[in-house]
């Protein structure tokens, strides 16, 4: 009875995230925090009392979209809060937009809060304890983003990230280890873990012990990784986990083997941004490419099926033709599984702004061209060699019965994160199969990106 009555002049929150999956984060926790209030969540602008934008400013192209998604919001509702990483331009926001109704910063789960409920009072009726105390997810229910940390310690030329987020602070790892436990308890089948540097987890508190099932863990990503590969789903199924944003600093070797032993995923998304050892510098990044390929190599001895990804910048400003050279001859070298490229696009703040030599649009232009058609030949040939292989795939989508009767399903492999990678399309599949389930399935054909197969 009580699931059907509805709490007297419940107030409701429309949200509207922009950015990466560390936003997405951010954005579950606040409407967690306000359904917990007593707020309602609304689908559209129309039943909103009030919208929540969460906005992204990382590059000059992500702010412009930021400021379309906020006067597209008060267009359509007009009671408008602005949070996220644009929260730090309040004045050029209200400049644009002065009937924003509060803007704060990133993280700031308090100030939203308290924002929404000037903006709206809460309910106080009398069903109010009856919320069920579950988190909010933006995400399908078989994958979650696992934030382990806020913050950066780098200062890479080309990034205000530190500006926007601050410093490194790492989570509790005892308080992580709950989170996961949690997700994979009620429904989670794949963890996405995710910080602006995976990598350096625990360093601000000195790789800090806490109790955990009875032993003690450090705050450290090798001991966060071993422990997030216990855990079990209600079923006695393996939850994936995937690692992401990790730098390739010497401890990263450690994790490689509990890839090998089918603890993690053998999946790895590490940032390396280039391969020219001049522009590495220019860009304050770690400039040891001969190593990294060394260790790739060793890597892949140790766990023949890890997948790594990455993503670069071109046309950094002092970008030469023969830099690019270097870097295409260090992907063919490197065979990298998944690759994303992007045009180096000045952001306001950033040090690289400063630096003599910027590269011509059309330059970048063409570069951008050149990188993707090396990186997009490696994953067709690297895809190709998967055909005739049984593969294990998470499964995300299930489609209706076309006029034949057949079932097609959309998943993913091991070496595909959701949002950023390929898909594994399904022939055939039978009516019970569900988003969330694992499946063994045999490839049957390929192309740059995508699989094609059919489950065993």
């Amino acid at each position: 009875m009580a699931s059907s009555t509805s709490i007297p002049d419940q107030k409701r929150i429309g949200m509207v995230s922009l950015g990466c999956p560390k936003a997405l984060v951010d954005s579950e926790r606040i409407l967690t925090r306000l359904r917990a209030d007593g707020y309602a969540m609304s689908p559209d602008y129309e039943g909103a009392d009030v919208v929540l934008v969460n906005t992204c400013g990382f590059l000059d192209s992500a702010k412009e979209e930021s400021l379309e998604a906020i006067g597209e919001a008060i267009a359509e509702n007009g009671r408008v809060i602005v949070t996220g990483c644009m929260g730090d331009e309040a004045e050029l926001i209200r400049a644009r937009f002065p009937q924003v109704l509060a803007i704060t910063g990133a993280h700031q789960y308090e100030d939203v809060v308290e924002a929404v409920h000037e903006a709206a009072p809460p309910s106080q009726g009398p069903f109010v304890d009856l919320i069920p105390d579950t988190d909010v997810k933006l995400t399908p229910r078989h994958y979650s983003y696992l934030k382990i940390s806020e913050g950066c310690n780098h200062s890479c030329a080309f990034c205000i990230i530190p500006d926007l987020r601050g410093k490194l602070v790492s989570r509790r790892v005892d308080a992580v280890l709950r989170e996961a436990e949690k997700l994979v308890a009620v429904g989670t089948k794949e963890l996405l873990v995710i910080s602006q540097d995976t990598s350096a987890y625990g360093v601000d508190t000195r790789h800090e012990e806490r109790m955990w099932k009875g032993h003690p863990v450090r705050a450290h990503m090798t001991d966060l990784a071993r422990e997030l590969g216990q855990l079990k789903t209600p079923a006695g199924e393996q939850p994936w986990v995937r690692l992401h944003y990790v730098y390739p600093y010497p401890h990263v070797d450690a994790v490689i083997p509990l890839m090998a032993e089918g603890l993690i995923t053998p999946y790895l998304d590490i940032p390396f941004q280039h391969a020219s050892p001049r522009v590495l510098k220019a860009m304050k990044r770690p400039a040891n490419e001969a190593k990294v390929l060394e260790r790739l190599k060793s890597w892949r001895e140790i766990c023949p099926d890890i997948a790594i990804r990455s993503s670069f910048v071109v046309g950094f400003p002092g970008e030469t033709e023969e830099d690019f050279r270097y870097l295409l001859e260090w992907l063919e070298e490197a065979q990298l599984d998944r690759v994303g490229a992007f045009r180096f696009e000045p952001v306001e703040g950033a040090q690289a702004n400063a630096l003599p030599d910027h590269v011509p649009e059309e330059v970048k232009e063409e570069r951008y061209a050149r990188v993707m058609e090396v990186t997009e030949r490696i994953s067709a040939a690297k895809l190709a060699a998967k055909v005739g292989r049984t593969i294990p795939v998470i499964i995300d989508e299930v489609g209706e019965a076309d006029e034949d009767g057949d079932i097609g399903a959309t998943g993913r492999s091991q070496a595909d994160a959701p949002e950023i990678d390929g898909a594994v399309f399904l022939r055939n599949v039978p009516e019970t199969l569900q988003p969330g389930n694992f499946a063994d399935v045999e490839v049957e054909d390929a192309d740059a990106h995508d699989l094609f197969g059919v489950i065993v």
